[in-house]
């Protein structure tokens, strides 16, 4: 049996304490991670496809809303030097299990798993590596690691793009414990301002049979942890 929580009241504190902490993240300043090496840095921007900004069953608002900051992270860092970068996008299976937990969605071949325009559009796009998903991971059972295997000089990540708490902690997190397990000096950064996820209000979620998904809470409680266990969460780069 589980246990009686009043989180309304008991957890209290530490929503405050959590406003707190993402009201002073830190920024930093893309100029200086890259310095002089660039070689050294990768840029990923995870799942900003048709299907999540534009068009489909899971496009929102709030997604589409990080293109230009993606964008603009993408064009600062190959003005800096940088040639690391990296497009990880769902390219579904039709059969998919993950079909049975969240609607049919960006099926490959279909223009939902297309990435949008403003980054396929980009001045530089034909030097930019798509990596093919068919799940939140970016690693797990895609051609990642080959990637990363022959960019072995790579030491600092750039993870932008959606959801915080799904694809991006992911992502961020399969770094950072690969990091750990294998002592690798590496730097996993995660800039607030060019991630974020989707909004399901309780009242909408109830009418339609559905789980609630608070989009802020989600968003700062996935940040945090990321912080917690050494990804580096700033406001922007």
């Amino acid at each position: 049996m589980t246990r009686t929580m009043n989180l309304t009241t008991t957890a209290a504190p530490f929503l405050s304490y959590l406003d707190s902490w993402y009201t002073n993240l830190p920024s930093a300043d893309l100029a200086t991670i890259v310095g002089d090496a660039p070689e050294r840095v990768a840029v990923f921007s995870i799942d900003m496809i048709n299907g999540f900004c534009k068009q489909g069953p899971l496009a929102g608002p709030r997604v589409a809303a990080l293109i230009p900051a993606v964008v603009d992270t993408f064009t600062r860092a190959h003005a800096l030097g940088v040639r690391s970068l990296v497009l990880t996008q769902d390219t579904h299976d039709p059969n998919t299990p993950e079909f049975g937990f969240y609607p049919p969605h960006c099926v490959a071949g279909t223009p939902e798993s297309q990435a949008v325009s403003e980054l396929a559009e980009l001045p530089f796009a034909d030097q930019i590596t798509t990596i093919e998903k068919n799940s939140l991971s970016s690693h797990l059972g895609t051609t990642l690691g080959t990637w990363m295997a022959e960019h072995p000089q790579i030491d600092t990540f750039i993870i932008v793009g959606d959801c915080t708490d799904l694809c991006v902690f992911s992502a961020a997190m399969h770094l950072r414990l690969e990091a750990n397990a294998l002592n690798l000096k590496r730097r996993v950064i995660v800039p607030a301002a060019a991630v974020d996820t989707f909004d399901t209000p309780v009242d909408v979620a109830q009418s339609l049979g559905i789980m609630a998904h608070d989009g802020d809470l989600h968003h700062v409680l996935f940040l945090h942890n990321m912080a917690q266990n050494g990804v580096e969460v700033v406001t922007m780069v």
